[in-house]
């Protein structure tokens, strides 16, 4: 286990449109609405936490998203700060504690993080990270309406018998899966070889783009020669 532990959600202005998309199409990617953090000892002890809300470009909230977390374009345009201030301040905490990163449906977090990152023109140290989600640990635990993975708060209520409250805050929903995280470890359920056996996530890379007129000249080649030969 690392010396560190940083659990991080965040709220967006939707889902990816294209989960496999270089961060570098950003047209793919949604814009991060709030970010949270908090680092953690092994032991569970909180050793510090931040939560920002994040202006958003005009338009890029989607009716999905709003829905789910409240955040409209003009609170935000009116209490959030920079993207750059805040991803700053998450890039120093990442290179200065070397954690390990944890999140519950820790995909979309890492990938509207590290997107955000190359938007304003920093590095992304999660590349080199190791990171464990903890809604992947929940497979195969019966789920409601036949899903694979148990969602945050039903996770959580199923650990403590008590609903999670605050739901789809960045802070509190980051809060409540370093709680599960904690639980799970201390029940047994969730040891370091799990940890390290969750396979890694990845950075999408560019792929090599072949122009049109290839695509044109394969298909006509494969038409002529079924033609001669079919």
């Amino acid at each position: 286990m690392r010396e560190f532990l940083l659990f991080v959600d965040t709220e967006t202005t939707g889902l990816p449109l294209r989960w496999d998309a270089p961060y570098a199409e950003e047209r793919y990617w949604p814009h991060i609405a709030q970010l949270a953090w908090g680092i953690y000892t092994p032991a569970g002890e909180l050793i510090k936490s931040e939560s920002h809300y994040l202006r958003v470009p005009p338009g890029t909230m989607q009716d999905s998203a709003l829905a789910i977390h409240g955040l409209t374009s003009s609170f935000l345009q009116e209490q959030g700060e920079e993207p750059h201030a805040v991803l700053e301040r998450l890039h120093t905490d990442l290179l200065a504690y070397n954690p390990l990163v944890v999140g519950h449906y820790l995909q979309l977090d890492f990938h509207v993080v590290g997107s955000g990152f190359h938007r304003v023109g920093l590095s992304n140290p999660l590349e080199e990270l190791p990171t464990f989600c903890t809604m992947q640990l929940t497979h195969g635990v019966p789920a409601p309406l036949g899903r694979r993975h148990l969602r945050l708060g039903e996770l959580f209520e199923k650990l403590f018998q008590r609903p999670m409250e605050r739901q789809h805050d960045a802070w509190a929903d980051a809060q409540a899966t370093a709680q599960c995280f904690f639980e799970l470890q201390r029940r047994g359920n969730l040891t370091e070889k799990l940890i390290e056996q969750q396979s890694p996530l990845t950075v999408p890379k560019p792929g090599r783009r072949w122009p049109v007129g290839w695509f044109l000249l394969v298909a006509a080649v494969s038409l002529l020669l079924y033609l001669i030969y079919a």
